[in-house]
């Protein structure tokens, strides 16, 4: 019988997709080692079950021992599952800018989870490194896996990573494209496949802020690259033992912005659901594609699930907050009609006047201003209703048919948000530019928008 003795043994043998619709207008075949399909939803599991067992084998980790690691969820994750099964404690030291979701996941399979601030250099005492180290030094019968510098990380990925992409590839792999952290994944992956094929090229993709590409392309640490980032699980403001930058042949920097659309399109254009980094390893490819070939297979490695990131990347507003998602607003339909003026009626005009401005500029909704203040709003439809009961009504003032005012909504307001906005009631919405100048938005206006 095909059946597994614990949750360990189905780590690895991760499957590798075709990317069709993303990769269309590349000259070559480009797929993804998807790793999320391991227990843990990320490749981390693969060096977190190593770590433990290189761990024990040295006897470092002892029966009923604390697995101590500072780590962004992930690499928690896999050792987590290990302990489990093992019977270890856990205490994970992470940062305050990685999502809820990886603690909250964390905690759900018995991991104590501390968390630090990020914007600090990795020798201050509050470092999730720095308080890693503290309380491995501080708890009795505890190990510090130290993912960064344990080179068991990369062994992981010589053995299982980089095998499975040769096997599975028939060894006909030409490139291979991941994002660069720890050190482990790339590096590991790459001495397999290089003692394979010297000849296969190696790129690792880095985030904006971090020191890696510097260090990489002059062998210096220069802290003056380090500057605060968003995404995750990748870039590094020190450099790991992990690395051996002899089997990497280039690093790409991508943007906050850009990995974190990328991993939405994905998602959407790929059903691959995937986490920061993903997208921005084919953000990285994507910026690269000019050197590939008509013969080439490139291979992609996918870290992590999509479930780590849906209060971030794949939370539309978290997104609209830092500018990365591209959304129509009302200023996007008021600068499309070139700022037309407003057509408004005071209520001291009659209806007959209304409806001749209705008329003639073909309009359903005019808001009814005085002092250059909005008072209330007349429409089509009520005045139809009105009028066909009261026929003498046109002669009458604005104010004894006033309605209520239109809704006033901020330049900012996304279009999407404005069709509970716009219903039977309210006919229109007003917004207001800086100038103080009011603007209105119909139905009309709103599907027009949508259409474009």
């Amino acid at each position: 019988m095909k059946i597994k003795n614990n949750i360990l043994e189905t780590i690895g043998n991760t499957p590798m997709i075709r990317l069709n619709r993303v990769a269309k207008d590349f000259p070559c075949t480009v797929v993804a080692k998807v790793d999320y399909f391991n227990p843990g939803n990320s490749i981390k599991d693969r060096m977190a079950l190593k770590m433990v067992e290189v761990a024990e084998q040295e006897g470092r980790l002892k029966p009923g021992g604390t697995i101590i690691e500072g780590t962004s969820g992930n690499t928690g994750m896999g050792l987590a599952l290990a302990a489990c099964i093992k019977g270890y404690k856990c205490i994970f030291v992470t940062t305050d800018k990685q999502s809820k979701e990886k603690a909250d996941i964390l905690k759900a399979v018995g991991a104590e989870v501390i968390v630090c601030p990020t914007n600090v250099m990795p020798d201050d005492p509050r470092s999730y490194y720095s308080v890693a180290k503290r309380l491995s030094q501080e708890i009795p019968n505890s190990c510090y896996m130290n993912q960064y510098d344990n080179l068991a990380n990369r062994q992981a990925h010589y053995e299982s990573t980089g095998p499975e992409i040769w096997e599975q590839t028939d060894g006909k792999i030409t490139h291979l494209v991941c994002t660069a952290g720890t050190g482990g994944t790339i590096t590991g992956t790459a001495m397999f496949l290089k003692e394979k094929n010297p000849n296969i090229q190696v790129w690792a993709i880095d985030v904006y802020g971090s020191l890696l590409t510097h260090y990489y392309q002059t062998g210096e640490v220069d802290m003056s690259y380090v500057h605060p980032y968003i995404s995750e699980g990748f870039g590094e403001d020190f450099v790991p033992k992990n690395y051996d930058m002899r089997f990497i042949d280039h690093f790409e920097q991508v943007t906050d912005k850009d990995g974190a659309i990328m991993a939405r399109r994905l998602a959407k254009e790929e059903g691959l659901f995937c986490g920061y980094s993903a997208g921005s390893c084919f953000q990285g490819l994507m910026q690269l594609k000019h050197k590939l070939k008509k013969d080439d297979l490139v291979v992609c490695i996918f870290h992590d699930h999509g479930s780590r990131y849906v209060g971030k990347i794949y939370n539309d507003q978290w997104m609209m907050e830092r500018g990365f998602l591209e959304v129509k607003t009302c200023k996007d339909i008021i600068n499309a009609r070139a700022h037309k003026k407003l057509i408004s009626v005071t209520p001291n005009q009659t209806v007959a006047e209304a409806v001749a401005l209705m008329e003639k500029y073909d309009i359903e909704h005019i808001p009814v201003m005085e002092n250059n203040k909005i008072v209330g709003a007349i429409s089509e439809g009520g005045l139809f209703i009105k009028m066909f009961s009261n026929p003498e009504i046109k002669t009458q003032a604005i104010s004894h048919v006033l309605e209520p005012a239109f809704p006033i909504v901020d330049m900012a307001t996304p279009v999407e948000k404005l069709g509970s906005l716009i219903n039977k009631t309210n006919g229109a919405v007003l917004a207001c530019d800086e100038k103080g100048d009011y603007h209105i938005i119909t139905k009309y206006d709103v599907l027009q928008s949508l259409g474009r």
